[in-house]
């Protein structure tokens, strides 16, 4: 795989973000794509991790566009409710202190900067950064050290869009087992499904549409990379900038829509979730055992559940079917728009599943 590794300036950085918005705790670096085809066969050959590699980004056509721009028109209003409890719960625990906000790039970072903003829109003060967590490889204890010199660890809630089957919910809680500098694994979501977050708005696999996009949406940020090649001793985990796709950059404008919605929302409370966690953990376990067999698989890595996992399934990696629960959810739109476009079937899904979306990656060997 063809790399090139520039030693870019760590400092942090803010994406296509306001700089007041979030700092991002990555460096920047060039690295030459990965086919998604040759990624998927070196993921499951165990050649070569996830995190090694990126797949090629790509401005969406305008008819998945307009998609994303109907889902945030439908479901705008109930983020933005979800984000105000979210925040308000926050405040409360935080007595007074700074709330310090650890988004998990990139899906957590539209989400914490919604949060940091409507948070400091009442009065409370909060920061907001923006770090690499890397299922099986742990959480970026470079960026962890920079907060640590400048906040109180105890303070910090990491932030992430949504659970699909708890995956870096447990990487967070493997990571920090040992309270590192004193951070404790605080995951806190807008919809948690698989029951894997401490603090969550809503166990509803809903539409959030910042999850139909990558990284248009996202600050024109990629997801983080570990590569020995771009990333030495004390550097921050990596990524890549996408300025190339400024002019059809969603970041600011998806913010700057939510944000005032979110501050001007009344909170509702949210503290029933905990109880209804282990339920919400059973049936998850359950589902995945269910589609392992339908599958024909052991590896668990194979099943994306929920509606954003589904997504990122079939935009950047190479799904084997979609199972939907309801083929008529506006919900589930833009995958069915996604799974034509690509030829993938489309399954029914339980009716009774707390998940409307889940995606199957395609075997390319004997994972057994």
């Amino acid at each position: 795989m063809p790399v090139e590794a520039v030693r870019a300036d760590p400092a942090p950085f803010s994406g296509s973000y306001d700089p007041a918005d979030v700092t991002f705790l990555m460096k920047p670096v060039a690295l030459a794509p990965t086919a998604v085809a040759d990624k998927e066969a070196a993921i499951q050959s165990g050649k070569r991790h996830y995190s090694e590699m990126i797949a090629p980004e790509r401005v969406p056509g305008p008819d998945y566009l307009a998609l994303y721009d109907a889902a945030l028109a439908r479901n705008g209003a109930r983020l933005a409710q979800d984000v105000a409890s979210l925040a308000a719960h926050l405040a409360e625990r935080a007595d007074g202190r700074e709330v310090v906000l650890v988004s998990l790039a990139r899906a957590g970072t539209p989400i914490g900067v919604l949060l940091a903003r409507t948070l400091r829109a009442h009065g409370h003060a909060a920061v907001h950064y923006s770090v690499s967590i890397i299922r099986d490889r742990g959480i970026d204890r470079v960026a962890l050290a920079h907060i640590a010199a400048r906040h109180d660890p105890t303070q910090a809630v990491f932030i992430d869009g949504w659970t699909g089957k708890g995956a870096i919910g447990g990487e967070l809680r493997a990571t920090l087992a040992d309270r590192p500098m004193g951070f404790a694994p605080t995951l806190a979501v807008i919809a948690d499904p698989a029951g894997q977050a401490d603090i969550a708005a809503t166990d509803d696999d809903y539409l959030i549409a910042s999850g139909l996009l990558n990284g248009i949406v996202s600050g024109l940020v990629s997801r983080s990379i570990l590569n020995d090649a771009v990333v030495g001793p004390g550097d921050f985990h990596a990524c890549v900038t996408y300025p190339q796709f400024a002019a059809a950059d969603r970041s600011q404008a998806f913010v700057d829509t939510l944000a005032p919605l979110a501050i001007a929302a009344v909170p509702q409370p949210i503290d029933g979730h905990a109880a209804r966690r282990p339920a919400l953990v059973d049936a998850c376990e359950a589902m995945l055992a269910d589609l392992l067999v339908r599958a024909g698989t052991q590896d668990r890595n194979r099943i994306k559940p929920g509606i954003a996992e589904a997504t990122r399934a079939l935009l950047r990696r190479m799904p084997e079917r979609l199972l939907v629960r309801d083929a008529a959810d506006p919900d589930v739109a833009h995958l069915l728009h996604l799974a034509t476009e690509h030829g993938i079937p489309v399954e029914p899904l339980d009716a009774a599943s707390r998940y409307r979306a889940v995606a199957i990656i395609r075997s390319l060997g004997d994972d057994q």
